[in-house]
């Protein structure tokens, strides 16, 4: 039934202003604003809306991943543009931050002003 419809994912945040800086400024991301609503358009025509919620709560899961190519890079550049990287117990982290536990991709994670959780990371054979 839904096969033909082009789905989109969103998720909240608890400032558009913050946000829009972030993703557009920070990232480098394509962002557009309409009716209090942030869109983000990603490569691949791919578009994900953040909305804001008075009573927000950071996700507690991943909720955008960005593969790179070459993650090291993409961390030293991130990290020049002020993103800190997350740490988490249970994965084993370089000192940027950044997991390359086989089999799954090498992979960091940092925050978005409203805490949410976004990674960059090189999946195998890229």
């Amino acid at each position: 039934m839904l096969g033909d419809s082009k789905g989109f994912s969103g998720y909240s945040v608890d400032d558009i202003e913050a946000a829009r800086g972030f993703y557009g400024e920070t990232l480098g991301l394509r962002v557009s604003e309409e009716n209090g609503l942030l869109t983000l358009h990603l490569a691949g025509d791919t578009d994900v809306l953040l909305y804001p919620k008075e009573n927000h709560r950071a996700a507690t899961f991943t909720v955008l991943n960005f593969p790179v190519e070459d993650i090291d890079r993409a961390v030293d550049e991130l990290s020049a543009r002020g993103v800190a990287f997350e740490r988490y117990e249970g994965f084993e982290q370089d000192a940027k931050g950044i997991a390359r536990a086989a089999p799954g991709p090498a992979i960091a994670w940092f925050e978005d002003p409203a805490g949410n959780i976004i990674s960059v990371l090189q999946p195998n054979g890229m």
